[in-house]
């Protein structure tokens, strides 16, 4: 099993900086690119919702917008704002999330890693969260 501890750290960095005002669920994310990049991303909402977006795209969709297309994990944290590291429970990617990890990953070698301190963490393939995942690979005639 690989050392988690710094992805975990920075995911909990990153929930600092959520922007969560009206679910008040904050969640971090930290995905390492396979340049050994760190990409840190928060959820942000919108008053009208729909424009909310995740922390775990968040960090894909920066790392994208800077070039990097390939990626080994991703660790998620996140909860209701008064949960401290250690309390609570582990916090899994939305359906959307997942489907965008799929669309730059391996789902037979990307990690995802579900924390709720950096010591208390649960690990997963992609392919485990996300089974028979719609790709690029569908439309290809």
């Amino acid at each position: 099993m690989a050392d988690y501890r710094e992805l975990i750290e920075k995911a909990f960095q990153a929930r600092e900086k959520s922007y969560s005002p009206y679910s008040k669920f904050k969640v971090g994310a930290a995905l390492l690119g396979s340049n050994g990049k760190i990409y840190l991303g928060c959820n942000i909402e919108n008053a009208s919702y729909t424009p909310t977006n995740c922390a775990e795209r968040t960090a894909f969709f920066k790392a994208v917008s800077e070039g990097q297309m390939d990626f080994e994990a991703i660790a998620i944290v996140g909860g209701p704002a008064a949960v401290k590291k250690g309390e609570g429970d582990y916090c899994a990617p939305c359906g959307v999330c997942r489907q965008v990890m799929a669309e730059f990953c391996d789902p037979k070698r990307f990690k995802v890693i579900l924390a709720k301190s950096e010591t208390e963490y649960k690990e997963y393939l992609l392919e485990e969260l996300l089974p028979l995942s719609f790709t690029k690979a569908d439309l290809q005639s």
